[in-house]
């Protein structure tokens, strides 16, 4: 993969959901490669945004403050971006199950938005959407390809599927270059560890760090891949770039699919203590769990030249150390 990705220097990028987890990763390194950055965020209460995110580079980072349905707002803004990060959305899967409409405003609406909003303004500009593996449903064979059936077991699932969807309409009819990539389990710095809204990786983390035992649901046998924040910005650099790419969708994955099971082990062991104790699955959460799960990243591999670099035993570690220096910022 490039090491520097210098043509990123000097171009203008709008990232919306600059303020959460991967948007913010993603906007320091586009600062430190020289790009003017523009974050959009709304800092919707229970969302994974965060001040603290940014911090240091709220000096080389514009920052708006509002929501993508916002129109009026939203189309100054898209003018002029080379590259349009669209990371924006609700990922809670029992929140969309709890509050539907809201799902579907955050995750259909606003994508329609944005959208338009370029078609309008900006048909020029390169856009990257980040949806999900959840599009897949229970997975009917692993390692997972892009062409498994897609049949989502939440709201969530659903309304990430009809924005990436969306997103391949508009390159088909309209034009507009824009690129899908289906994530797996992200984590690193600057993820939401409060509670399980984005990963219960956050919340094992700060139930160990905090000293009190990690809750493994079911028999922990579960499969699961995780990408470690800087491999997946790799990615959303690589396919900014990629001609190719254009009209696309990819899936990431990882070379470390790992029971659940041995992940709260491995992190006892980073963290020198802790435990972790089988808990039977919540109800409503055993009705939308997908088991087992590894995505096969090798179209992207190929097209592209992208792979993950960061170990989960590296990652792990770099994580915990964040979250032990700057937990204030985050419980």
């Amino acid at each position: 993969m490039p090491e520097t990705f210098a043509e990123f220097a000097g171009a203008r990028a709008l990232i919306t959901g600059g303020l959460g987890f991967i948007g913010s990763n993603l906007a320091r390194r586009l600062a430190d490669l020289g790009a003017h950055v523009t974050v959009l965020d709304s800092l919707i209460p229970d969302s994974g945004g965060n001040w603290f995110n940014l911090a240091g580079y709220e000096d080389r980072v514009g920052i708006h403050i509002g929501d993508l349905r916002e129109e009026r707002a939203l189309a100054p803004l898209v003018c002029g971006q080379q590259y349009i990060f669209n990371l924006a959305g609700q990922v809670g899967h029992l929140d969309s199950m709890r509050d539907p409409f809201t799902d579907l405003e955050i995750n259909c609406r606003s994508q329609l938005c944005l959208l338009e909003a370029c078609r309008q303004r900006n048909p020029a500009a390169r856009i990257l959407y980040t949806s999900t593996r959840q599009v897949y449903g229970r997975a009917m064979r692993v390692p997972v390809q892009e062409e498994h059936p897609l049949s989502p077991v939440d709201i969530n699932g659903i309304h990430k599927l009809a924005a990436e969807r969306y997103h391949q309409l508009y390159h088909r009819i309209y034009g507009l270059r824009t690129t899908s990539l289906r994530l797996t389990n992200t984590y690193g710095p600057r993820m939401r560890v409060r509670d399980a809204r984005q990963t219960f990786l956050g919340l094992w983390l700060r139930r160990l760090l905090e000293g009190n035992p990690m809750e493994v649901y079911g028999d922990g046998t579960q499969i699961r891949d995780f990408n470690y924040v800087d491999d997946v910005v790799n990615a959303l650099l690589l396919a900014a770039l990629s001609k190719e790419a254009e009209g696309r969708t990819y899936n990431l994955g990882s070379r470390d699919a790992i029971s659940l099971h041995d992940l709260a082990r491995l992190l006892v062991e980073l963290n020198g203590s802790g435990e972790f104790r089988l808990v039977p699955f919540p109800p409503d959460r055993l009705a939308i769990d997908i088991g087992d799960y590894c995505g096969d990243f090798s179209r992207i591999q190929r097209q592209l030249g992208w792979e993950p670099v960061v170990s989960l035993r590296e990652g792990l570690a770099w994580t915990l150390a964040y979250y032990g220096a700057h937990h204030a910022h985050y419980w």
